[in-house]
């Protein structure tokens, strides 16, 4: 009977912390059949930057709490390919309508973290790559140079 008391607690509070609308909006996502989810779209500036603020943040936090720097820039490289998989087929507006070849998506990918570590938390960065991105993106503004 005290096993039941715990776990009837423990839901109790769990009530407490979800609410019902995540909740529902949850398993509507996941009911949907999938004949009647449209194909994805390439994904907008709007996104990619929403994506790679986030992924910027995780490795900003992840170096923060002593991981390995080329270690958190290669897995939120990692996660910010696997979102734009997940999310618009591969594909970036601003390069196309195509999907991306999965190594081009990437090293993208890991370009697009860096440069947003390097606008969110530069003080995490060792000095090297910072420079390296720095001259990229002063490259590039001329109308030169690629990404780091």
């Amino acid at each position: 009977m005290q096993q039941h008391g715990c776990c009837y607690a423990f839901a109790s509070v769990l009530r407490q912390l979800i609410p019902a609308s995540f909740l529902l909006a949850l398993t509507g996502l996941t009911a949907l059949p999938l004949a009647a989810q449209a194909a994805p779209q390439p994904a907008s500036e709007a996104e990619m930057t929403l994506y790679t603020r986030i992924t910027a943040l995780n490795a900003c936090i992840s170096t923060s709490t002593g991981v390995e720097f080329n270690k958190a820039i290669g897995i939120a490289g990692e996660t910010l390919t696997q979102v734009i998989q997940g999310q618009n087929g591969g594909a970036i507006k601003q390069l196309g309508v195509k999907p991306l070849p999965l190594e081009e998506l990437r090293k993208g990918s890991i370009n697009s973290v860096l440069i947003g570590v390097s606008q969110v938390c530069p003080d995490l960065m060792p000095a090297d790559v910072r420079d390296k991105v720095k001259q990229a993106l002063q490259g590039q503004a001329a109308g030169g140079a690629k990404a780091p």
